[in-house]
């Protein structure tokens, strides 16, 4: 099995950018993390971060016949981007959406995921173990 594991905007800040709201764990421990649990299930896990949109758009749809399924924070274009939402839903290839904040306590324009739409299902508010939570589930 493969799973790529897809971040948007700014979170390879994890660690700098709003510690209170998003932990004081940095992108590696994210990837550290994920790639331990990856491991223990026997998946092969590839990431990619962007802050383009674009690239997110092109990674998505090049995933389908290549990966069995995806971990993707759209982080910031979660809530404005019709762009990966007609992706996620053209690609065929099930994709779990997770956000390291509750994105539902935080400010109203942030309650709304344009992208969930295109996902088999959500996940807000565990930090990193919300992206081991979604590989558990791409496994089972």
């Amino acid at each position: 099995m493969k799973i790529l594991v897809l971040n948007g905007p700014n979170i390879n800040l994890l660690g700098k950018r709003e510690p209170e709201v998003y932990g004081t764990a940095t992108y590696a421990d994210l990837e550290a993390a994920v790639r331990e649990r990856a491991k223990r299930r026997g998946v092969d896990v590839s990431f990619v971060q962007t802050n383009h949109e674009g690239e997110l758009v092109t990674r998505i749809q090049n995933a389908a016949g290549v990966y069995d399924g995806m971990v993707l924070n759209p982080a910031a274009y979660t809530h404005t981007s019709i762009a990966i939402l007609d992706a996620l839903t053209a690609c065929g290839v099930p994709a779990v959406e997770v956000h390291l904040s509750n994105i539902h306590k935080r400010e109203e324009f942030r309650h709304r995921s344009v992208t969930a739409a295109g996902c088999v299902g959500q996940i807000c508010g565990f930090g990193i173990k919300g992206y081991l939570l979604a590989i558990d589930y791409l496994c089972s």
